[in-house]
C-alpha cells in the first residue's frame, strides 16, 4: 500500500502507571507525529471520544465489578457490553489492521471484533502474566510447604502460559520484547513473530539530572513493590553489604505495591520514595550509582534502559528481558545467582574508577535506542499482516 496503514490499537494497558503503558503510549505518540490515521480503543475513568490531529481515542469505562489486578489496572467481565460502540468507532475509522495486545478486556474485545469484523489482526506481547500470577500465588501460600507452593505455582504458570499462546493464535502476526519469547511464540503459534523492542528518551534521562554530591554510593530499584518484582532480595542485598563491612550506601527505592511496608520496615538504609514521574523520577534516576533489579518476569525491562540513560549501570538477573539490555561487564552485569548480585555490587563500590568506565558506557549504549526505529519496525509488522490477510484473501 502506497498510503499509510489505518491502525485500530487495543492496549491491555494505557493510562496506568508500568512499562506496557508507556510504550503504547509512545506508540500513538509515533503515529500522530508522522500524522499516520490511529484509532486507540482504551479502558478510561469515563466513556467519550476524543481526536487529536489523526489520532482518535475511544475511552471506555469498566463496569463497578471490575477485577482490581494491580495498583491501577483492572479486568472487567463485563466489558464486552461495549462492543456495538467500538463497531460504530471501527466502521467509521476503516482500519486496515488491528493492532491487540494481552490477555486483559480491551484486547479480547478487540480479537473478538477482528474475528467477527475480518479485520487483519497483529498482536504483541506486552506482560508475562504466567509468571506474574506465580509469584503471587507463592506469596499467597507462604504458610504452606515449599515443595506444596512449587507444584501450585509450576501448574498455574504452565496453564496460563499455555493459555496465552492459545489466544497469540488469533493474529496473523506476533511481536515480543525478546528473542525468547519470539521463539516460544513462533514455535507455539505458528505464526510470523518479529523483535519489538523498547525506546528511551535520553533527553529526560540523563546524568546531567544528577542532584546530590554526599559520597553515599546509592543503590537503585524503580519499579511496582510487588512479589513478581522480587524486591525482598534488596532486603536480602542490604544486609550482605553490611555484613561485608559496608555503611557509606543508601538504597533508593521508587515505587508503590504492597510490598513497600516490608522494605521499609526491614531495611537500614533506605528512602522509599513512591511513585515518581517527569522531572522527579530522571532526578531520582540520575543519583543512582548502581541500580539493582532483581525481578524474573521481565519481558523487556524499561527501567533498565532508563537507568543506562542516566548513566546508571544495572545489575539484572539472568531470567527474562533485561538480561538482553544488559552488555555483561560493560553497561552492567548479569547475575546467574543472588551471590553473583552481592559480588557485583560490592564490586562497583570498591571499584570507582571501573564504575565511571560503566557510566559512560551505559549512556553511550542507551543513546542508540531510538524510540522512533522500534515503531518503523512495527509499521512494517503491520504491513506484514495486511499483506498475509490480503493474500489469503481474509480482507472484506
Amino acid at each position: 500500500m502506497n498510503k499509510p496503514l489505518r491502525v485500530a490499537f487495543f492496549p491491555d494497558s494505557f493510562l496506568e502507571i508500568n512499562g506496557a503503558a508507556m510504550t503504547s503510549q509512545k506508540l500513538v505518540g509515533y503515529a500522530k507525529k508522522n500524522g499516520y490515521p490511529f484509532l486507540c480503543i482504551h479502558a478510561g475513568r469515563k466513556t467519550e471520544i476524543i481526536q487529536d490531529e489523526t489520532v482518535t481515542y475511544l475511552s471506555l469505562k469498566r463496569s463497578p465489578v471490575a477485577i482490581k489486578m494491580d495498583e491501577d489496572l483492572a479486568y472487567d467481565p463485563l466489558f464486552q457490553r461495549h462492543s456495538t460502540r467500538v463497531i460504530r468507532e471501527l466502521v467509521k475509522f476503516r482500519p486496515d489492521v488491528l493492532h491487540i495486545t494481552g490477555l486483559n478486556d480491551v484486547s479480547i474485545t478487540g480479537a473478538y471484533l477482528g474475528w467477527k469484523m475480518q479485520i487483519p489482526v497483529i498482536g504483541s506481547w506486552h506482560t508475562n502474566i504466567h509468571e506474574f500470577a506465580a509469584h503471587r500465588l507463592a506469596k499467597m501460600f507462604s504458610f504452606l510447604p515449599a515443595s506444596y507452593v512449587s507444584k501450585i505455582t509450576n501448574f498455574a504458570e504452565k496453564k496460563i502460559l499455555d493459555g496465552s499462546v492459545l489466544y497469540y493464535k488469533i493474529p496473523k502476526v506476533v511481536l515480543a520484547p525478546n528473542q525468547e519469547l519470539i521463539d516460544l511464540l513462533a514455535r507455539g503459534t505458528k505464526r510470523k513473530a518479529f523483535l519489538m523492542t523498547r525506546g528511551v528518551d535520553t533527553e529526560t534521562f540523563s546524568p546531567a539530572k544528577r542532584t546530590v554530591s554526599d559520597g553515599v554510593f546509592r543503590f537503585g530499584f524503580v519499579g511496582r513493590l510487588r512479589a513478581e518484582k522480587n524486591v525482598r532480595r534488596l532486603v536480602d542485598l542490604e544486609k550482605k553489604l553490611l555484613e561485608a563491612g559496608q555503611v557509606n550506601f543508601k538504597f533508593l527505592i521508587v515505587g508503590e505495591g504492597d510490598e513497600r511496608g516490608f522494605l521499609e520496615k526491614n531495611m537500614r538504609f533506605v528512602e522509599v520514595t513512591g511513585f515518581l514521574d517527569g522531572e522527579q523520577l530522571a532526578e531520582a534516576y540520575a543519583n543512582m550509582d548502581v541500580f539493582v533489579f532483581p525481578s524474573e518476569t521481565e519481558t523487556f525491562g524499561n527501567v533498565v534502559q532508563e537507568a543506562n540513560a542516566s548513566g546508571v549501570p544495572a545489575i539484572v538477573t539472568n531470567q527474562g528481558g533485561p538480561k538482553f539490555i544488559v552488555r555483561h561487564n560493560e553497561t552492567g552485569f548479569i547475575a546467574e545467582n543472588f551471590d553473583e548480585f552481592v559480588k557485583y555490587s560490592l564490586e562497583l563500590i570498591n571499584d570507582s574508577e571501573k564504575l565511571a568506565k560503566m557510566k559512560k558506557l551505559a549512556r553511550k549504549f542507551a543513546q542508540s535506542r531510538s524510540w522512533d526505529m522500534v515503531f518503523k519496525a512495527v509499521y512494517q509488522a503491520y504491513a506484514e499482516t495486511y499483506a498475509i490477510a490480503l493474500a489469503e484473501k481474509d480482507i472484506k
